[in-house]
């Protein structure tokens, strides 16, 4: 009677090992079609962000007097202080807020409307605004405070955008990437738009993604991770499998041998 329950138990334990391994179709990324992995067939190319109420924008008027420089522009280093981020406190004296009706207020213009307007769009508005009242060489308009949150997997965070197109790949890498045990299966972005929330699920292991209208970050994006099923019981490699299972085992015998 003890020699089958130690051989069931002895199964029962391989089964659950052999079912709990961590494979590398399950971590690899931007794998091929030929998985099966999920198409993306709502494929579009990269656009450009177009601004929505509560963006931030640094302007920097370039124009041939001085007095119209310090007017617009404040100090000499602030635009360099508001790009690096140092002048983080004072960032509502020297930044124009998308106001809900979509306006800033530009000095000696007045309301300029710019919701739904790309940056460089954005940047043709302002100069055609400002001509009748000051002769300039040019605009150049950036958005500042533009950030992402990763939640989850050990990796929870809020980073800055490093330059205008990030990636989800470069969003993760930013975090130290993904945990050994993190889904790859199911990342989600949450993203809000003009028509409300949305949430999309990602597969990191299909190459297709990068046609995906989510693959590029936008402001405030939330990224969420969740861990494998498999995390209690998951190990890395056979070998690892197999000292758990002869360690299991071994102290299941002594256990049973005892009583």
């Amino acid at each position: 009677m003890r020699k089958p329950l130690i051989q069931l138990m002895f199964f029962a334990l391989l089964a659950i090992q052999i079912t709990s391994c961590i494979t590398t179709h399950q971590l690899n990324y931007l794998q091929s079609s030929k998985n099966n992995h999920k198409a993306y067939k709502d494929t579009v190319s990269y656009q450009d962000y177009k601004l929505k109420e509560g963006d931030r924008l640094y302007i920097q008027v370039y124009s041939t007097d001085d007095k119209t420089n310090t007017l617009f522009n404040g100090s000499g280093n602030t635009g360099m202080q508001m790009m690096s981020g140092s002048s983080s406190e004072n960032i509502d004296l020297y930044t124009y807020l998308v106001k809900p009706d979509g306006n800033i207020k530009f000095p000696l213009v007045g309301d300029v409307n710019v919701k739904g307007k790309t940056l460089r769009e954005t940047k043709e508005i302002l100069q055609e605004s400002i001509k009748p009242v000051l002769t300039l060489n040019s605009v150049d308009v950036r958005m500042v405070s533009r950030t992402f949150s990763i939640i989850g997997s050990g990796k929870s965070g809020k980073f800055p955008f490093p330059k205008e197109k990030v990636n989800i790949f470069q969003a993760l890498a930013m975090a130290g990437d993904l945990s050994y045990y993190a889904d790859r299966s199911k990342v989600r972005i949450l993203r809000v738009t003009e028509k409300g929330n949305q949430i999309k699920s990602f597969d990191l292991r299909n190459a297709n993604i990068i046609n995906s209208e989510f693959y590029y970050l936008e402001p405030d994006d939330v990224i969420f991770l969740q861990p494998m099923s498999k995390q209690f019981f998951g190990v890395s490699t056979f070998w690892a499998a197999l000292s758990t299972l002869i360690t299991t085992y071994s102290l299941g015998y002594f256990i049973y041998k005892s009583f």
